[in-house]
């Protein structure tokens, strides 16, 4: 089922830009949009921060998620770490396509979604992941969808230019 935000949501949303800390903002982006994401057939959705300066393989360090928790810390090999570090969206139909490189927190997880969650000089301050038990679950059009609602919410960035795209488009790998 596609991620289709209602009115009440994207209130919801723009809500979540006036806390100051980036932790409570995103635990409430998360508290605010998962009645909508869960119905849409994910299982998971949380936010992954960036701790540079730490070992690759402990970057990524949990944040705020709903409705458990998660692997943490996690390095920077899965797809969580290739959003990161690509500052794409990355739509994974199915996990098994990752091969070794995949971290498989639940082992029910059949396809993802990473978002970027980026600064506005363009670098990547961590990741919004969403995972489901169903392959196939998420779709690049669900990738602009949830982008737009991390934009409205103050978690990322829009109106820079990366990789060579026109302002505010994102990057999507699909694999």
């Amino acid at each position: 089922m596609p991620i289709e935000l209602a009115p009440s949501d994207l209130a919801r949303i723009a809500r979540c830009s006036t806390g100051t800390a980036i932790e409570d903002r995103c635990a409430a982006f998360v508290a605010a949009l998962w009645p909508t994401l869960s119905v849409a057939g994910a299982s998971w959705a949380g936010f992954y921060l960036d701790r540079p300066g730490s070992p690759d393989a402990e970057r990524l360090v949990l944040g705020a998620r709903e409705p458990k928790p998660a692997c943490s810390p996690i390095g920077l090999h899965g797809a969580c770490g290739r959003c990161l570090l690509s500052r794409s969206i990355l739509v994974v139909r199915d996990v098994a396509s990752l091969g070794a490189g995949y971290v498989a927190c639940d082992p029910r997880d059949r396809s993802e979604l990473v978002l970027p969650c980026l600064r506005a000089d363009g670098s990547a301050w961590g990741v919004f992941d969403l995972d489901s038990f169903d392959v196939g679950c998420f779709s690049t059009a669900d990738g602009q969808v949830v982008w737009m609602a991390l934009v409205a919410a103050g978690l990322t960035t829009a109106g820079i230019a990366w990789h060579g795209s026109a302002l505010g488009i994102v990057p999507t790998e699909v694999v």
